[in-house]
Formats: C-alpha cells, sequence, structure tokens
C-alpha cells in the first residue's frame, strides 16, 4: 500500500515534505523523488527542490512506477516518451538529475535488458518547457538526430497542443518576430508591446514564429483550445495566446497585461498531445497521440463545472 500523507506547511521543498512524511534522511527523501516514487495530488514529482502548494498532498509508492510506462513508441532509431510536468527534458545545469532524458535512458535499458541491450545512446531532438508536459522525441544515433533535426527546421514535423486559455478564444493564425526582450525583459513579438511609429525594420534577432489556434471547447470563463505549431519558437504558444489577451490558466510569467481575473491551475494548462514526424531510416509517417495527464483533465473538469458570475 502506498504511504499517503498531507503535505506540511513547514518547509517549502518537495524533499523536505517528503522526508518529514516518511520518516527517513535527507538524501533518501531526495531518491525517492528522482526515482519516480512521489506524486504530488496524482501527478509525479521527480524534483527535491519543487514547491508544491501547502494544501498539495504527497504520495510515496512502495515501489517506483515502471520506467518502461513512460515509453510510447521504441525502435532501433528512436523513442518516443510522455513528460510529466515538472521535469527538465534535458540537464540545465551540470547538477541536474532526473531529467525526463535521464528517466527514458532507464525505460530503454529495462526494456532491452532481456535483449542484451548495452546503455542506451538517446540525443535530445527536441525540449518542452519544464511545465509542459505530452510527447518528446529523442534519437537514438546520430543520424537519427540530424534527420530529425532537419525536419523540425523545414517545419514539418505535427507539433499539436491541447490548452485552456483564459476568455473566450477565437479560431486564429498568429504569424509574428518574437525577441529575446519585447522591451519589458520578457520575451514577446515585436511591436506588440512597444509600438510606435517609424519604428523601421525589425531587429536582426527577431524569428518568425507560427501558431495556428482552434476553438475546442467552450468552458466557464475559458477555453479549450487546439495549438499547432508552424514554427517551434520558446514559449510561442504561451506568448501568442497572452499577447491576444488570453493567457493559459495557470500562466505566471505571461499573464502580467492581463486585466481579468485568474483562474487557478497548477501549472500553465498546456500538453503536447500529438506527435507526427518521418521515421529518419524507414521513410515511414508516424503518429502518436497521448491524453492530457491528471492535473489538466482536474482544470478541465473544474471549469465545466465552474458556475457562472453571480450564480447563487
Amino acid at each position: 500500500m502506498p504511504h499517503t500523507a498531507p503535505i506540511a506547511d513547514l518547509d517549502p521543498t518537495l524533499a523536505a515534505r517528503v522526508r518529514e512524511a516518511a520518516g527517513v534522511s535527507w538524501s533518501a527523501a531526495r531518491e525517492l523523488c528522482l526515482a519516480g516514487r512521489v506524486s504530488v495530488d496524482g501527478v509525479p514529482a521527480t524534483d527535491p527542490a519543487a514547491r508544491p502548494p501547502a494544501e498539495s498532498r504527497i504520495e510515496i509508492a512502495a515501489t517506483a512506477a515502471p520506467a518502461a510506462s513512460i515509453v510510447v513508441h521504441l525502435d532501433g532509431d528512436v523513442v518516443v516518451v510522455r513528460k510529466a510536468a515538472g521535469l527538465l527534458t534535458v540537464p540545465f545545469d551540470r547538477g541536474d538529475k532526473g531529467t525526463l532524458l535521464d528517466l527514458a535512458r532507464v525505460a530503454v535499458r529495462r526494456l532491452e535488458a532481456a535483449r542484451g541491450g548495452g546503455r542506451p545512446t538517446l540525443r535530445a531532438v527536441q525540449r518542452l518547457d519544464k511545465e509542459t508536459s505530452g510527447l518528446v522525441v529523442f534519437a537514438r544515433s546520430i543520424a537519427a538526430q540530424r534527420d530529425l533535426q532537419e525536419q523540425l527546421r523545414e517545419h514539418t514535423v505535427l507539433r499539436r497542443y491541447r490548452a485552456i486559455a483564459h476568455g473566450a478564444v477565437s479560431d486564429r493564425n498568429f504569424d509574428t518576430l518574437l525577441l529575446d526582450d519585447r522591451g519589458d525583459g520578457l520575451r514577446g513579438s515585436w511591436g506588440v508591446f512597444r509600438r510606435e511609429p517609424g519604428d523601421g525594420e525589425p531587429p536582426p534577432a527577431a524569428k518568425r514564429a507560427i501558431t495556428r489556434v482552434r476553438t475546442v471547447e467552450r468552458l466557464r470563463g475559458a477555453t479549450l483550445v487546439a495549438c499547432e505549431l508552424g514554427t517551434g519558437r520558446q514559449h510561442q504558444i504561451r506568448i501568442h495566446l497572452a499577447e491576444a489577451g488570453h493567457p493559459l490558466v495557470g500562466e505566471t510569467v505571461y499573464s502580467r497585461d492581463f486585466r481579468g481575473p485568474l483562474l487557478p491551475a497548477p501549472r500553465p494548462m498546456l500538453h503536447a498531445e500529438v506527435l507526427g514526424f518521418v521515421h529518419p531510416r524507414t521513410g515511414q509517417a508516424l503518429r502518436f497521440a497521448d491524453e492530457p495527464p491528471a492535473d489538466f483533465s482536474a482544470v478541465l473538469a473544474a471549469l465545466r463545472g465552474r458556475p457562472s458570475r453571480g450564480a447563487p
């Protein structure tokens, strides 16, 4: 039976709360997190330094979840895995542990152990933001990595996201030039934050970003949308929706200009739902889909049942 206990509001880090709940040492608490044995409100949590809300609950499983459960597709050239929110896709700093890349290597090694496989070599092709969940592909050779990266450069990889955004979102195609600093320290589209006559040509560093947004379902105070990438710029879905007046539910970075009430969510409600590409060796068109995780579904269910303003 898993051990369940309320998270104490004594220390902000997940490791400290696991330590208190399970009665283990600091190092053991960290290992429980990194081994995939801890979840917060039903969502896997592998970062010992994470700071979940004080009212959340932790669950510590008696054994680690099967590493193979994250694998959606595996062959000699590529592996497609599902990423949980809260995980780095790849290490950002030298000391980063428990990343999706680490978990994927463990999963592949266990799946191939029966066939006498050695230590798997996985190479990054794409990345998802830490708080974004969904499908990611890794290459298993330099040739496969180069082929997939070329498909990304040519914008032939299908990347469709499911998102929940504030307000009544309409179908729209965004095509802007993104800057690392729009003028106030945030990434954003050129000419949107500060629109002045005679600004001239965009700076050379501006990069084209294309996002196609389609309405899926109207919610109470929000909209469930499908977002398909025409390009793969950092934060482009979050930026485009926020600049249109519809920041993601759970957004904490690109919501400063939003004038309405912010709906609660544990993270930005963004999930990489569909991933499609041409297999780098066989030439076969592959397409994979993954349902949103429990935290996304919980927010969606709450917004479907959320009463209208002024209702009793």
